[in-house]
């Protein structure tokens, strides 16, 4: 039987399987309950927090809900290691070459995000005998499907041609004769739409529990997935972008009107939207997020162990680190700037940035990728070197390190523990946050020819990073290792074409490592294009990338895995690109 499958469990307390931290973890156990009372409005969410653990509890370092392990395709990252044989699946993903159906990573996260809806499921199937007319089953069903439209959405970026699990009271024999065909691309998108506008127009403004979904982000949501759809890629033998349509980035602009998000903002300093201190978390920037929490009466903690491959090696502490996603010299370079104070759209470095040089770099740079010369997590202790002390594989993927999934090694066993030999951290992962709403209304705008408007919202963007020069934890790095901070605004008229390049620059800086860059080329169109130009200028410094190729109406999805066509009775087809 396919893996789509309906988990099978007792209707009894699932709370004490796993919680998050705040509402799922103040869940008390109260014995079991019967199919009659679970469908009452105060045992309801004994089912739903199941739903909600699965979130955390599914997920893994291999297969993490973040995509963090698949955005390593994109010019942003390399996928690290100790060596190429180390995740080998993953290092031939991110060469486009060598990659066959049965690779272990595409199950693996097919499998997994299935296994969190088919949780979805059955709280929605219990949701649905209840009474309709509750608020509170009103509200958790919107709640729902928020959740079934974020797995529904995490697989379509991977697979595009993917069976939707989205009706109730599903049977073994529903499941066994799924398509993956029964929607176009454009009308699987829709499907998604659908569950979030649901879940728009009876989510509140504010939840009293956080990791709750808010109106605020099913509107970031749409806006999203309505970006997605805009760009058509409807012809079932190609993944090229065939026109851009106009209606759905009105749905944007829509979903991404101020009066929306009158409770949310920018944080002042970037780096508050990565940090595990009860303080930050769920910030004014932060529209949703993962909730992991730490001394809940569970073994560890709900802890995030999806990310730990990411942790480095550091010199007498992370001594296990794994260093996966690995900044690339690409990434790096991108945040010079030019004497404007603007990244240089066009040019492409001679040679790479270091710290120390007399080149200007905008501040993200130094909250998004840890560099030799500057510490690790902003900690003097730990100073980042190109020695082999900071890299698993002796220098093969260098030595830069991500720092927005890692934690102060000086937060050791109150926010970072050591858990069987690997790193894990109690911090929240933000999935939606204001700075993408403001860069997807940009996006919408320019599209629509409207460019000026379009700029100003990346101006707003800009405008936080330039405060980082000044006030933030790398406001003082010039005085301190020699660095040149420099981010100005954009002014003047552009056209559509220069105003599109400006926003999806802008998107990089702002969103680097945070898994989006390769999903945005795709649905853009312009993977193969920039994806084949990275190979063929990094490769002049990182040997391990020669030969690579990226095949265009092929490597923009994963294929379907082989053992899901093999059982699928006929029912599923293959993505294009002769897999």
């Amino acid at each position: 039987m396919k893996t789509i499958y309906r988990t099978i469990c007792a209707i009894c307390v699932i709370c004490g399987l796993m919680s998050c931290s705040d509402f799922l973890e103040e869940q008390v156990p109260q014995a079991t309950l019967t199919q009659d009372e679970v469908k009452q409005p105060e045992y309801i969410d004994n089912v739903l927090t199941s739903a909600y653990a699965g979130l955390l509890s599914i997920e893994d370092m291999n297969a993490s809900f973040s995509l963090w392990n698949y955005d390593t395709r994109s010019d942003d990252a390399y996928v690290g290691g100790s060596s190429f044989s180390d995740g080998e699946p993953f290092h031939r993903l991110e060469m486009g070459v060598g990659i066959d159906t049965s690779d272990w990573p595409f199950s693996s996260i097919w499998n997994k995000l299935y296994q969190y809806l088919s949780r979805v499921s059955l709280s929605l199937d219990v949701l649905a005998s209840s009474d309709q007319e509750n608020a509170t089953i009103q509200q958790r069903t919107a709640e729902m499907k928020f959740l079934r439209a974020y797995g529904h959405f995490q697989l379509k970026r991977l697979f595009k041609k993917i069976p939707f699990v989205n009706k109730l009271n599903m049977t073994e024999e529903d499941y066994n004769n799924l398509s993956n065909t029964e929607y176009t691309n454009d009308e699987g998108w829709q499907q998604i739409i659908n569950d979030l506008e649901d879940a728009y127009a009876v989510l509140p403004a504010v939840q009293a529990e956080k990791g709750r979904p808010t109106k605020a982000a099913a509107a970031a949501f749409l806006a999203k997935v309505y970006l997605y759809k805009a760009y058509r890629q409807d012809d079932a033998n190609s993944n090229q972008v065939t026109g851009v349509n106009t209606e759905d980035l009105q749905k944007v602009l829509e979903y991404t009107a101020a009066n929306i998000y009158t409770s949310y903002g920018l944080e002042p300093d970037l780096h508050n939207n990565f940090r595990p201190e009860e303080q930050y978390e769920n910030g004014k920037e932060s529209l949703w997020a993962i909730q992991y929490s730490k001394n809940d009466g569970t073994t560890y903690g709900n802890l995030n162990f999806s990310n730990r491959l990411i942790v480095p090696c550091i010199p007498k502490v992370h001594d296990s680190g794994c260093d996966f996603y690995k900044p690339s010299h690409n990434l790096v370079n991108a945040y010079r700037t030019n004497s404007d104070g603007l990244p240089m759209l066009d040019t492409f470095a001679d040679k790479d940035y270091t710290v120390g040089s007399t080149q200007t770099v905008d501040p993200r740079l130094f909250i998004t990728v840890g560099v030799p010369g500057t510490p690790y997590m902003y900690n003097t202790s730990y100073m980042i070197s190109e020695t082999n002390a900071w890299s698993r594989s002796g220098g093969t993927y260098g030595y830069y390190v991500s720092l927005k999934q890692n934690v102060d090694p000086a937060l050791t066993d109150s926010y970072l523990y050591l858990c069987d030999s690997q790193w894990a951290t109690s911090m929240n992962r933000v999935v939606l946050r204001y700075a993408d709403v403001l860069l997807m209304r940009a996006e919408a705008f320019a599209q629509l020819g409207q460019t000026a408007e379009a700029i100003a919202l990346v101006n707003q963007v800009r405008d936080r990073a330039a405060t980082l020069t000044t006030a933030s934890v790398v406001s003082n790095y010039p005085n301190k290792y020699g660095i040149h901070f420099a981010v100005g605004k954009y002014n003047g008229t552009y056209s559509k074409d220069d105003a599109m390049k400006i926003i999806k620059m802008e998107r990089r800086l702002e969103l680097a490592m945070e898994s989006e860059r390769f999903f945005d080329l795709v649905r853009w169109g312009d993977a193969a294009t920039v994806i084949n130009r990275f190979y063929s200028t990094e490769s002049e410094t990182m040997s391990f990338l020669a030969g690579s190729q990226f095949t265009a109406n092929k490597n923009e999805y994963l294929p379907i895995p082989k053992e899901q066509m093999a059982a699928s009775n006929g029912h599923y087809t293959q993505n294009c690109g002769q897999w």
